[in-house]
């Protein structure tokens, strides 16, 4: 696998102003080097427990996006040191992101999760619970969260018009939360949406980040 290849061959397809998320969930640290050493410093890991070992050994410049669903109790794991937290879906997860933040003297950037896909298996929040959340007391004293965006996962289908489609509506949610809430905040302007199979679509309908594993880093491997 040529690792480096692949990443410089997505940075030119990719344009300028997306972030590429290399997502390096199941991958040895050489792969991770590899990329490292091509001059790519954004991974994504989805269990806390990889994120943290690799965290530790690897260059200290890496920027680590926890890219899963957090679970609140694990939080203060990768609190210290964490650039971006993605799938953030509750009130009482956004409390636990805060006091974290806290202790660690700083504030952590996260995105809102939206429910986008017809899958019933993914999480994520609609509009109105994300209003109810934002337009809360509560959210209003958290000093040390920052959300920075919306984030969703099309439904895993071929069919390229409910891709679209899906992506169009996390679009909108954005704009919608954008004018309600952020509107003079130039730090809410992260929409993280496209992986390995649907990027190109997610580009073209606005996203700003995408996460893609197998195009870089060859099929997972599972243990």
């Amino acid at each position: 696998m040529d690792i480096a290849g692949n990443i410089k061959k997505l940075k030119k397809e990719i344009k300028a102003g997306v972030c590429l998320v290399a997502v390096s969930k199941t991958k040895p640290n050489e792969d991770i080097l590899e990329a490292y050493h091509a001059g790519h410093k954004v991974f994504g890991e989805n269990k806390i427990q990889d994120l943290v070992k690799k965290a530790e050994e690897l260059p200290k410049d890496i920027e680590w996006h926890f890219i899963g669903h957090p679970q609140t109790n694990k939080v203060k794991y990768i609190a210290p040191f964490i650039s971006l937290i993605h799938g953030v879906d509750s009130l009482k997860l956004l409390k636990m992101i805060n006091k974290e933040g806290k202790k660690n003297n700083r504030v952590i950037s996260c995105l809102l999760q939206f429910h986008i896909a017809e899958e019933q298996t993914k999480f994520g929040l609609d509009l109105n619970e994300a209003k109810a959340i934002l337009g809360s007391e509560e959210f209003s004293e958290l000093t040390n969260v920052e959300v920075k965006g919306v984030m969703g996962m099309a439904t895993y289908t071929k069919d390229e018009f409910q891709i679209r489609k899906e992506f169009r509506e996390l679009k909108s949610v954005f704009n919608s939360i954008k004018e309600a809430y952020f509107v003079n905040q130039d730090s809410f302007c992260e929409i993280s949406m496209g992986m390995s199979g649907d990027y190109k679509i997610a580009i073209e309908e606005g996203s700003t980040m995408v996460r893609v594993g197998s195009i870089i880093f060859g099929e997972r491997i599972y243990h």
